[in-house]
């Protein structure tokens, strides 16, 4: 497997994009994730969102990434499909997010659902709308041979019989998942099995642990968690981590295990960091240090 991390470890800290490639160079990190901007943001203009807008050449930051010997293992185009203005925002974004995708040489792009219930649509609209959204994104992935995970984020895809049957809205193999530690247990799930049921279909996983004090006042009632305010190893879902790596080991699972959590500067993550190395040790699999086409 290999280690990598979302940027939004360092929103907090107003990391610009390249500052990331710095700290992933100094800690031997070779993949990161990164959300995409459709548009101009001053903040980020200014260098403090750590970010990439899809106005920036592709071809021009994959040298600068080479350069770090960092790649992307995902771009995060995870604007909600299941409301109403999802088929007139959230479809162009992401078929545009699969075109730069393409360009710079990422292989995933991540998509999700509304955090609540979608206001004017009942489950079974909303489900309908966002059949007949993946349907025209899927036509684009597969031209571009782009795959399309759908991440458990939200009131749809936290609850298995629901991504079971968005998992199905079309018939191809770039459809998959985005495995999310974090969001399916604050969501009231259990990981472990929420993650045998998809393993098949797993394409990326997200690494995130939830708070004790989290976990107490919210889990079941939240569907995701923006960032973790605590380090992996140290809150309620650690052993379920734990076990999930077991359940990807024995799969056969080679991808990206991208640490989701606040960085606190560095500081933060740098524990994650250790710690995912150490279980993964733990457990007796590689972590492989240079990257590959993922």
């Amino acid at each position: 497997m290999h280690i990598g991390f979302h940027t939004d470890a360092f929103n907090s800290a107003y990391f610009s994009f390249e500052a990331c490639l710095e700290w992933a160079q100094s800690n031997g990190v070779h993949f990161i994730e990164c959300g995409l901007i459709d548009g101009v943001s001053w903040i980020h203009g200014l260098g403090y969102q750590p970010h990439v807008a899809l106005y920036e050449d592709p071809v021009l930051l994959r040298q600068k990434m080479d350069r770090y010997d960092v790649r992307f293992s995902q771009v995060d185009a995870a604007y909600p499909l299941s409301g109403k203005d999802g088929p007139l925002r959230g479809v162009p974004y992401v078929m545009k997010s699969i075109q730069w995708a393409k360009l710079i040489g990422c292989s995933k792009v991540d998509t999700t659902d509304g955090m609540a219930p979608p206001e004017g649509l009942s489950d079974e609209a909303a489900m309908d709308l966002m059949k007949r959204s993946y349907e025209q994104i899927i036509e684009v992935a597969q031209a571009h041979e782009i795959t399309v995970n759908i991440e458990p984020h939200g009131h749809f895809t936290t609850r298995p019989e629901m991504m079971e049957r968005m998992l199905d809205f079309c018939d191809s193999p770039l459809l998959r998942l985005n495995m999310d530690t974090g969001n399916t247990f604050i969501a009231g799930q259990d990981p472990v099995a929420y993650l045998r049921q998809f393993i098949d279909r797993v394409s990326h996983v997200h690494v995130k642990d939830v708070s004790e004090s989290l976990a107490a006042a919210s889990r079941g009632e939240q569907t995701g968690i923006a960032v973790s305010q605590c380090a992996l190893g140290d809150g309620a879902n650690a052993d379920n981590i734990r076990r999930c790596l077991e359940v990807l080991r024995d799969s056969g699972y080679d991808g990206v295990l991208s640490i989701e959590c606040e960085g606190q500067g560095g500081a933060m993550i740098e524990k994650s960091l250790a710690w995912v190395r150490r279980t993964l040790q733990e457990l007796g699999i590689s972590s492989h240090n240079t990257p590959k086409e993922q």
